[in-house]
């Protein structure tokens, strides 16, 4: 009991010392004790409250009378505070009516303040975003004025520097959404520009290459001058057409000394002076900034590539003039010239290994177009002129380090052709000459006319007597033909010049060439010559009288080459001339062609024969037919004084030979049935004639009897029948010492039984005379012996 009660004094105590909130365990605990615990707290907790109260009372008691004295002085400030009262709310009417002023006037301050407080910021934000309007406006500007590679570079600025810093407002969001427009619409406008560009260096290729290539030759002919003053060698040359020539070139040209040079020179383009650049260079930039340069790239080498092909294609007719190839060549150079300025002058666009490919690409296209349309070229001149564009094409793309080698091998393969035109041109040439000749000899009236006939044709002859006037052993064809070689020797050298190659290559070309005109042209055309129908024996005399001296003036051909080549002809390695059998072939030639045309009109003579061949007797003259063909061979042997000796004798003794031919066949003619002795007498009158004039001599040279043997075949047979000498015949057969040697049994047999026919023909009372029937058993003994000879001799053989 006694533990209970300080226990219930700490939970008292608890209670007014304890938030209200919190009172909730500590009663709990009342609760929680031994029983009857609860009505002790009660008890306990009304003791507390009877104390607290008198404690209350005890104050109340002691504060009471104070209690009432302050109310008593209160009830007294009452009226004092009614009138207090009454002041205070006048005094407060009196400050607000004099307040309102203030207070307007405040809030007009307050309002100025904030007005104040807003400009301020204003500024301060205006500050921030007039740079970046300012930049703005200045990439419009830039815009404007098409500086794009600029407008780039604004753009960078405002991406990383001024937009960052006013992002939180919505026009810096437009501008952020408007600037990937800008600058795709800067890269339409610089692709623009570029295929502008493009189509303007497609325009001016042909210019920008002419210029190049005319500067190339201007160089060249002006470094080829200062070697020659000079002896010095500037190597390989260099161009000023994209502006890269070295000074020291410059300081060369400016100080020319030729006047033609320094009246024509003209002012050296650059390939600046003729396109813009500026498209290629902004573009590159601007995709380059853009990050985007590959692409650039890319689309550039397509473009250019496919430009290349359209340059590289030639028109159909570009081999019928010069201009048409001159065209071509300017337009390819022009391409390079510009793909070598692009290389120099960018980086990465253009690179060598590019270049070259491209040019590779080209060259082997260039060369299957040169083939093709120089095969086309019939005019050696149109294709001298194509050697010489090719030779300045090259020298050009050389000096701008393009290799060329396949190039001038390629004017190699166009030289054959050259020299085949060349070939066909003169062979019209020398066709003209030949058709214009009189083939007689040329007069000379006057020692001046000998110079002038001289001086074209290297003529000599010691033994030529010197009084005029006279003539010369060749006809006007001989020094034509020789100043035509000569030209040609001059036309073959003018193709072999500027091909770089060495004096004894030169010459060698040259040689070559002649030999060409020479075995093939000439060769050809007095092969036809000699073969004409209308080319008489005059004229084939005089043609082999001209191929004598033509080929007696080959050594002067020989020099003539010597003297322009400066290569001596004890040179290894050098060739030699073919015209001595050019000659020889066509001399061969003429003097069979004599031979041919002299039997021919021995035949014609022979056709106009009319024999009566069962004459009882002769007309005791020589037929008029062989006496015309007799004056005919007189008169054509005296032309031949001028041949040859053995040319002469050989047609002499052919057509001597070819006369006792036609003759002996003649007689043995199977047509030909029966003849009589009349007849046969009447050809002995003619072979007589045919004897007397071999024995005359009409050609010099031959010994003796020589040319009358050619008759001896006729002459043995008809001795036989004319003297009826058989006897002797058949003796003497096969004997070396035989008088009737020459004549064959079955020659013999053919004729016998021809007369055998006409005696018995003639003959018909024959049989009652003894004389005629012995001998007509006589030729028919004859028979049988003739008969049993030549079928011996058949059996033999």
């Amino acid at each position: 009991m006694a533990e209970s009660l300080p226990e219930h004094e700490r939970i008292l105590q608890e209670i007014e010392s304890t938030d209200t909130a919190c009172v909730g365990p500590t009663l709990r605990s009342v609760y929680d004790d031994q029983p009857n615990a609860h009505q002790r707290f009660m008890e306990k907790l009304d003791a507390c409250i009877r104390n607290h109260d008198r404690e209350i009372e005890k104050m109340c008691n002691f504060h009471h009378q104070g209690f009432v004295d302050a109310i008593t002085e209160l009830l007294k400030v009452r009226a004092d505070a009614e009138k207090l009262k009454v002041q205070v709310t006048d005094t407060n009417r009196r400050l607000q009516d004099a307040g309102k002023e203030v207070i307007a006037q405040t809030e007009e301050i307050i309002r100025c303040r904030i007005q104040q407080r807003n400009i301020t910021t204003v500024v301060e934000k205006l500050q921030l975003c007039l740079p970046v309007l300012e930049m703005y406006s200045k990439l419009k500007e830039q815009m404007n004025v098409k500086r794009y590679y600029s407008a780039l570079k604004t753009m960078e600025q405002l991406e990383n520097m001024y937009l960052p810093r006013v992002s939180q407002y919505r026009f810096c969001q437009i501008m952020i959404e408007n600037l990937p427009k800008l600058r795709e619409e800067i890269k339409e406008i610089s692709m623009s520009d570029l295929k502008d560009f493009l189509e303007s260096i497609r325009k001016h290729s042909d210019k920008i290459g002419e210029t190049a290539m005319k500067q190339a030759q201007q160089q060249k002919t002006f470094n080829t001058a200062l070697q020659k003053q000079n002896n010095v060698n500037y190597g390989r040359n260099m161009y000023a057409i994209n502006g890269r020539v070295p000074e020291p070139k410059y300081e060369i040209t400016s100080k020319r000394t030729l006047e033609e040079e320094d009246e024509h020179e003209e002012e050296v383009l650059t390939a600046h002076d003729l396109v813009d650049f500026s498209p290629v260079y902004r573009c590159l930039h601007i995709y380059s900034v853009l990050g985007d340069g590959e692409t650039f790239e890319n689309y550039y080498r397509k473009q250019r590539r496919k430009q290349a092909r359209l340059v590289l294609q030639p028109q159909s007719s570009m081999h019928e003039t010069v201009e048409g190839y001159r065209r071509y060549f300017s337009q390819i150079v022009g391409f390079f010239v510009v793909e070598d300025h692009i290389l120099h002058v960018t980086q990465g666009l253009v690179t060598r290994a590019y270049t070259d490919e491209l040019w590779n690409m080209a060259l082997s296209k260039i060369i299957a177009v040169l083939r093709t349309h120089s095969s086309y070229c019939t005019d050696p001149d149109l294709v001298l002129e194509l050697k010489n564009l090719i030779v300045v094409f090259a020298d050009t793309l050389q000096g701008y380090g393009f290799p060329v080698n396949r190039l001038f091998d390629l004017l190699f393969e166009i030289r054959d052709q050259y020299n085949e035109t060349l070939l066909k041109k003169w062979a019209g040439l020398f066709r003209d000459i030949f058709e214009a000749d009189n083939y007689s000899p040329i007069p000379v009236a006057n020692e001046e006319e000998y110079k002038i006939v001289i001086s074209k044709f290297p003529f000599q002859d010691p033994e030529l007597d010197k009084s005029f006037p006279k003539k010369l052993p060749m006809s006007q064809s001989v020094p034509q033909i020789y100043i035509q070689v000569k030209e040609f020797i001059y036309a073959s050298l003018k193709f072999s010049e500027s091909l770089h190659r060495s004096s004894t290559e030169i010459d060698d070309m040259l040689r070559k060439s002649t030999n060409l005109l020479l075995t093939r042209t000439l060769s050809s055309c007095l092969q036809n010559l000699i073969k004409k129908p209308h080319i008489g024996l005059t004229e084939l005399v005089q043609i082999i009288i001209n191929t004598t001296h033509l080929e007696q003036a080959c050594k002067y051909l020989e020099d003539f080459i010597t003297n322009i080549t400066n290569i001596s002809q004890e040179t290894v390695h050098t060739a030699r001339l073919y015209g001595l059998s050019t000659f020889k072939d066509a001399r061969h030639a003429a003097e069979g062609e004599i031979y041919t045309k002299l039997n021919q009109k021995i035949d014609e003579f022979i056709q106009l024969a009319d024999y009566n061949w069962t004459m009882s007797e002769s007309a005791g003259r020589a037929s008029g037919y062989l006496m015309d063909l007799i004056n005919f061979l007189r008169s054509t042997f005296q032309v031949f004084t001028h041949l040859p000796g053995k040319v002469a004798q050989t047609a002499c003794m052919s057509a001597c030979q070819h006369l006792s031919t036609s003759l002996m066949q003649m007689l043995l003619d199977s047509e030909l049935k029966q003849i009589s002795m009349g007849a046969v007498q009447q050809f002995n009158l003619d072979v007589i004639q045919c004897e007397l004039f071999a024995s005359s001599e009409p050609v010099p040279g031959f010994h003796g009897d020589t040319l009358q043997l050619a008759f001896i075949d006729l002459r043995q047979l008809l001795d036989l029948f004319m003297v009826w000498d058989w006897s002797t015949y058949l003796a003497d057969y096969g004997q070396p010492t035989s008088k009737y040697l020459r004549v064959n049994p079955s020659t013999a047999l053919t004729l016998l039984e021809k007369m055998k026919d006409t005696s018995k023909k003639n003959n018909i009372f024959a049989q009652f005379r003894k004389n005629d029937r012995d001998k007509q058993k006589l030729i028919e003994t004859v028979v049988k012996q003739l008969r049993s000879l030549v079928n011996g001799m058949s059996q033999h053989t």
